[in-house]
């Protein structure tokens, strides 16, 4: 692993109290020179105050939101104060564990490749993987075939949290999608930037929804119409 190399790591956090700890440590520890980038958007459950008290300093960056705004435009805020090489997402739970970024950066450092971006694939199975519901499964695998017929990719996982970049290429995204959209707009954007995509397996172990998962019906519908939003009606 080239030591030089910094990662960003962008974590929006919403209500995470009971992992926020956990998951700051497990990014620490994941083998790869790392910049932390908090997002609190505007937490009620305690959350804010964890962060500016016993975990103050465990993070390179704290930014907190006035109001609620969703997932989408926290990460749009950590992008733009990244200064790392490349930028990853990694949500404020504990489903996917950080030490697959070593896997996922791979791409961009081999050599070989020359990648703009990265995908941490849950249905390339040759990592641990808890087993999911076959609805949410199929839902997700449904959304990733329709961008792929949408957007000419091949990808397995569209809808994956675990999406790694080049900090130029994300910095140069004009995203707009204030919550869940995101997934399917950034994956519309780079490929109509024609940027080079490359996915790996990574581990998988899903919450349910009385765990703490958040995402609903409602953001599946909205995942959809981002999905031809963004592949036909937006030109930048």
């Amino acid at each position: 692993m080239n030591e030089e190399k910094v990662l960003s790591v962008v974590i929006p956090v919403y209500n995470e109290r009971d992992t926020i700890a956990r998951v700051i440590e497990k990014v620490r520890g994941c083998g790869v020179k790392t910049e932390i980038i908090i997002v609190d958007d505007y937490s009620t459950d305690g959350t804010r105050e964890l962060l500016k008290g016993e975990l103050k300093g465990k993070a390179d960056k704290v930014l907190y939101h006035k109001v609620n705004r969703g997932k989408g435009v926290a990460l749009r805020h950590g992008f733009s104060a990244a200064t790392g090489d490349f930028v990853v997402v990694q949500d404020a739970d504990l489903e996917y564990d950080p030490s697959d970024f070593a896997r996922l950066i791979q791409p961009f450092i081999s050599g070989e490749c020359d990648a703009d971006a990265v995908y941490g694939s849950r249905y390339l199975r040759s990592n641990r993987f808890r087993v999911d519901g076959f609805y949410h499964e199929l839902g997700n695998k449904m959304l990733t075939t329709l961008s792929n017929i949408c957007s000419n990719l091949s990808l397995s996982d569209m809808e994956t949290c675990y999406k790694m970049f080049r900090r130029e290429v994300i910095q140069s995204v004009q995203l707009k999608e204030d919550r869940f959209g995101f997934e399917p707009e950034v994956t519309a954007r780079l490929a109509r930037k024609r940027c080079r995509i490359y996915e790996v397996p990574i581990s998988y172990h899903p919450r349910t929804f009385e765990e703490g998962k958040k995402i609903g019906v409602a953001d599946a519908f909205r995942a959809l119409y981002c999905i031809i939003k963004y592949n036909f009606f937006v030109k930048n």
